[in-house]
């Protein structure tokens, strides 16, 4: 493994799809696949094991579904990153998937280039959110009375954020990156990154994902 190699663990039940993840990234320079797993309870294991920086998860698997083995994983490896694998795009389980600490998803027809894109995002720290696709699932999913709502201490600090803080998780939410986000608020993106970071610390929150979820449940942003 040479330095700088991302360094990434298949979670899929179907022996096809993770032979063709495993080719597709293998042909990549920067990545590496260390290990499969058939399972979320091995795929919990295998990340102890073998400490991967991007979990590929399938989230329809047996003993533990993906939900549930990324939010061990998320509690046990603050490391490892998780980058949910889908085959619809409004499914209610990625949601559940995005609020338990997963840093994206893919569908699982991504190109090779999309896959291999978005396996680099996840591990750089950012997170994997397509405006358009993030925002209507998220909407759709944060609107039902019965779904819970995101960190009750995050609810409870939100309070806490300035007001500058409060306008970069909206526009977090709407998919901006921090250049993105820096150019419209016309401010350095070293800025952008200090607020980020004091959001998440603020809310207690993992990731940017997260901080999307939280917008959309606090209905700071209404779908568009």
């Amino acid at each position: 493994m040479t330095s700088g190699t991302i360094r990434v663990l298949i979670a899929d039940d179907q022996m096809m799809v993770r032979e063709g993840f495993s080719v597709l990234l293998g042909a990549m320079p920067d990545i590496e696949v260390v290990g499969e797993a058939v399972n979320g309870r091995e795929a919990v294991d295998r990340v102890r094991e073998l400490s991967p920086d991007v979990v590929l998860m399938d989230i329809r698997m047996p003993e533990l579904n993906g939900i549930e083995a990324t939010r061990e994983i998320v509690a046990a490896d603050g490391a490892a990153k998780v980058l949910v694998l889908t085959t619809f795009d409004l499914d209610e389980y990625v949601y559940q998937a995005l609020r338990a600490g997963a840093s994206g998803f893919l569908l699982k027809d991504a190109s090779a280039r999309q896959l291999a894109d978005g396996v680099r995002v996840v591990a750089s720290g950012e997170a994997l959110l397509a405006p358009s696709v993030t925002r209507r699932l998220i909407t759709e999913f944060s609107k039902l009375s019965e779904a819970p709502r995101l960190m009750p201490g995050a609810q409870a600090a939100y309070g806490d954020l300035t007001e500058r803080e409060t306008e970069v998780l909206v526009l977090i939410a709407q998919g901006l990156s921090n250049a993105e986000i820096a150019e419209r608020l016309v401010v350095a993106e070293s800025t952008i990154k200090t607020h980020v970071s004091r959001i998440l610390v603020k809310l207690g929150l993992r990731d940017r994902t997260q901080a999307a979820v939280f917008a959309y449940e606090a209905k700071l942003v209404t779908p568009g």
